[in-house]
């Protein structure tokens, strides 16, 4: 899959792919989110579309289901180094299931990636001017 980024001003990064376009913007403007924050986003909207799923397949009802994140950092290095997800479930929820969410949600392709980063390389091309 193929993102092009660019820059329409101001700190603003946007990444164009699929059609779409995802706005990310620095605390200065705050018009967007910023980049690290949709990276944390990423992490608990995965694990929800694999709950939602889980719920989906069972015909369970998701009214009520939503999970909590909590990015925890390094206070040495700022890093986070530590993140929870919490899947908050009404009391009407069957307590049998209780264990298959989290399970769903450990499959999150993200968490996964994170487990096993890929490599990066960077590089700098001439680009044709079109």
């Amino acid at each position: 899959m193929e993102m092009i980024i660019d820059f329409p001003g101001g700190q603003k990064v946007d990444a164009h792919f699929r059609g779409h376009t995802v706005m990310t913007d620095q605390p200065n403007d705050n018009t967007a989110p910023m980049p690290f924050e949709l990276f944390l986003a990423s992490i608990g909207t995965c694990a929800g579309i694999y709950v939602l799923g889980f719920c989906q397949q069972r015909n369970l009802p998701t009214d009520g289901i939503r999970i909590v994140q909590h990015n925890y950092a390094n206070p040495a290095n700022g890093m986070i180094n530590n993140i929870e997800l919490e899947i908050q479930v009404p009391p009407s929820f069957p307590e049998q299931y209780h264990a298959a969410l989290i399970r769903s949600a450990e499959l999150c392709k993200v968490k996964k990636t994170l487990e096993h980063p890929p490599t990066f390389d960077v590089k700098t091309v001439v680009a044709e001017v079109v």
